[in-house]
């Protein structure tokens, strides 16, 4: 016959048993998400797929929804003859390009200036305008059949406000950093700042700040 105190011990050491494992969890039970660690960028609830596109690289090489896969994206919606916001944005993400090179751990990064100007931004001159500003980016463009579903599926937009009959007619477009996962899809974007008196454009410090965290992540 066991003693009458087996059987309180060993409800006792259940009990602590569920205990430890409830309060003392294993390595890495208790680590944030990677949305929890970033600071800056504002995640969607959900990954969003992007619209199927065919597009062509400054490169005059074809462009697909294949060639988002397995590397971090920033994809950033322009054009060439843009006179503040697209120059701006293009050469702060190009001051910090270094820096954010040098975090990359389980994935690449890909920079992509995608132009919604295809009657003026040939070839020569997308492949012109983005080796300019760094030559590891990719800049592409297609027509506005493509360009604007595309471009729709990244929560973004953009519209020619005056007649293409004028030569320096402006295109409206939206200001934010967008980033595609690995897997090709819309997670989050960096919103413009609106500072009085300031250009209205993405803060390339915040994208600093969180980026890196992503390329750890993977």
């Amino acid at each position: 016959m066991q003693p009458k105190w087996v059987i309180p011990l060993a409800i006792f050491a259940i009990s602590l048993g569920v205990y430890l494992a409830v309060t003392i969890a294993p390595p890495g039970f208790n680590e944030q998400s990677i949305e929890q660690k970033t600071s800056h960028m504002q995640w969607y609830p959900q990954p969003r797929k992007l619209a199927d596109f065919e597009l062509e690289t400054h490169n005059a090489t074809p462009m697909t929804n294949a060639d988002l896969l397995e590397k971090w994206t920033l994809v950033f919606v322009g054009y060439t003859f843009c006179p503040d916001i697209c120059p701006v944005t293009l050469a702060q993400i190009n001051i910090i390009y270094p820096e954010l090179q040098s975090h990359v751990q389980k994935t690449d990064l890909q920079v992509w200036f995608l132009s919604v100007d295809p009657n003026r931004d040939t070839t020569e001159r997308l492949n012109e305008y983005i080796n300019f500003f760094n030559g590891d980016f990719v800049a592409s463009t297609g027509p506005h059949s493509v360009l604007f579903p595309l471009v729709r599926s990244m929560g973004m937009m953009y519209s020619i406000a005056e007649s293409t009959d004028n030569p320096n007619y402006l295109v409206d477009h939206s200001g934010s950093i967008a980033v595609i996962n690995p897997e090709g899809n819309l997670v989050g974007r960096f919103k413009p700042k609106h500072v009085p008196g300031k250009l209205v454009t993405s803060d390339a410090e915040q994208v600093l700040a969180d980026v890196p965290l992503l390329l750890a992540d993977g």
